[in-house]
């Protein structure tokens, strides 16, 4: 699996010409608080019931609040046949003080 700072997900997403699935995994009041632009929100709880809704060969980036959930859920679908994963090192509260200071933060 593959693995991105936050500024390197900035940067991916500022030269790529079709963006990758922003795949939060983090439950909705997460979500609610704080989200990275043009994320996708599907609970990890969620994931096995929806991995079929989502596409196996689309550049996928799994997000959560601090890489931990989202790493978990990058290794899940790699076994589940995705062949191009990437987890957000460090997920919002990292993309929030790296990239966007603006973003809102929770515990």
């Amino acid at each position: 699996m593959k693995k991105f700072t936050p500024r390197d997900l900035k940067s991916h997403l500022d030269q790529t010409p079709e963006p990758p699935l922003l795949l939060d995994v983090r439950e909705p009041w997460e979500y609610e608080t704080c989200h990275i632009e043009g994320s996708t929100l599907v609970p990890m709880g969620q994931i096995q019931s929806a991995v079929e809704s989502l596409d196996r060969n689309r550049e996928t980036v799994v997000i959560c609040h601090h890489g931990v959930r989202s790493r978990a859920v990058a290794i899940f679908l790699e076994r589940e046949g995705f062949n191009n994963v990437i987890n957000l090192e460090g997920g919002v509260d990292r993309w929030a003080d790296e990239v966007d200071p603006q973003m809102q933060k929770y515990r």
